[in-house]
């Protein structure tokens, strides 16, 4: 909303009711020397915070007159509309501001005062016009009957009609347009008057740029653009990060001080993580029995002995026995041969009752017998041990236990 006020005084109350509002633009047109009422509306009072550079004053001297005034006027009314571009005028038409009023000092005819209400209204803005100031009686009928017309659009003539109110104004013959001149001297100057309506047009800037400059969007802050440099940076270290990730090996490699046994290292892989340099036959765990091929192969199950023959050995057993161990350490199988029931009947019939049985020392309570001497069992011992395939098929081969007592 634009509120105009060309009363001769300072209109200092709306003026402070929307100092700091940007929602209502106040313009004042005033006499201003200090000391006359109010006091207030000088050129450099433009309001506070939001309201800054919305509220406008035009500070004038004693005796402007008709020329000097609608300059002005229509000047700052012009540029204030063009930038301001309100939604809704009001005008305040203080008739103090004509000539020979009591209180005022300015020389404004009615015609004068009637084209600024004229000059607003071909805005074709929404238009509220209210009355003010005035203290000659008669100056201020002649000035709202005029300007009421200049709304609605009348044509009115200049001699007033026969009222019962002649007697107020017989001596100016009954005229609507009487002189109001020549009773104030004029102190206001063109440049002075020029130097108000700059000032004003470089306030007027800050509310926005003319019609005629192109508008563009304005670039975004500093901040704004650090912050998006600061995404942008997190999302690319996210997916460097997901790509490293990605092309990681799975399985842990073995470390450099990591120790290796070869052939003999049955431990390094029992629990699957002992690195990719490790060969496939290696990794799976080997579960090495007392009847492995690395002591020969294995003997045959004491349960088709009888139990008088289980702890002895005769010369036959061991001779039959040479030929299995031979075919084990030669890469032959190294599934053993069970030893046949004639052969475990002989044995038993020659063997002495006496012999202690070694159930007792074995740890799931099966029975077994030694079937090789010490000597023979320390030569297969200082043999070179079996390829790792061998060892592999050996530990694949169920262990047959004697259950019995």
């Amino acid at each position: 909303m634009l509120y105009i006020d060309i009363d001769i005084h300072h209109g200092d109350g709306v003026e402070l009711a929307f100092y700091h509002s940007n929602r209502v633009m106040t313009v004042s047109f005033h006499k201003y020397t200090g000391d006359f009422f109010p006091g207030t509306g000088k050129l450099d009072d433009n309001g506070a915070g939001l309201g800054k550079y919305f509220c406008l004053n035009v500070p004038l001297q004693d005796g402007i007159d008709d020329d000097m005034y609608l300059t002005v006027f229509k000047t700052v009314i012009g540029d204030t509309i063009t930038h301001f571009q309100p939604t809704s005028i009001v005008l305040q038409c203080g008739a103090d501001s004509l000539g020979l009023d009591r209180l005022g000092a300015f020389n404004l005819s009615i015609a004068a005062h009637g084209e600024c209400v004229n000059y607003v209204r071909t805005f074709g803005v929404p238009l509220l016009v209210v009355g003010g100031g005035g203290y000659t009686v008669k100056n201020v009928s002649r000035c709202w009957a005029y300007e009421t017309a200049v709304l609605v659009g009348a044509d009115i003539p200049d001699t007033l009609p026969t009222t019962i109110y002649d007697a107020y104004f017989a001596d100016s013959g009954w005229k609507l347009h009487p002189p109001l001149t020549g009773k104030v001297d004029n102190l206001n100057s063109p440049a002075g008057l020029q130097r108000i309506t700059v000032s004003i047009r470089e306030k007027l800037r800050y509310l926005g740029g003319a019609p005629s400059v192109a508008m563009r969007e304005i670039p975004p802050g500093l901040e704004e653009w650090l912050a998006a440099e600061d995404a942008a940076a997190e999302v690319e270290q996210e997916a460097e990060a997901d790509a490293s990730t990605s092309a990681r090996p799975t399985r842990r490699r073995a470390a450099q001080n990591e120790f290796y046994a070869g052939d003999d290292d049955v431990d390094a892989d029992e629990d699957g993580d002992g690195g990719d340099e490790t060969p496939a036959a290696r990794r799976a765990p080997v579960r090495r029995s007392r009847g492995s091929a690395r002591r020969g192969p294995r003997r045959s199950s004491a349960r088709s002995r009888p139990a008088a023959a289980r702890g002895a050995t005769t010369k036959e057993d061991e001779e039959e026995q040479q030929p299995e161990e031979a075919s084990a350490q030669t890469g032959g199988a190294s599934e053993s041969t069970p030893v046949s029931t004639a052969t475990a009947t002989a044995t038993a019939a020659a063997a002495p009752q006496s012999q202690p049985s070694r159930a007792s020392r074995s740890r799931r309570g099966n029975p077994r017998t030694r079937t090789r001497p010490r000597a023979k069992e320390k030569e297969q011992e200082d043999s070179p041990p079996p390829p790792a395939e061998e060892e592999q098929q050996s530990a694949q081969v169920p262990m047959e236990l004697d259950v019995e007592a």
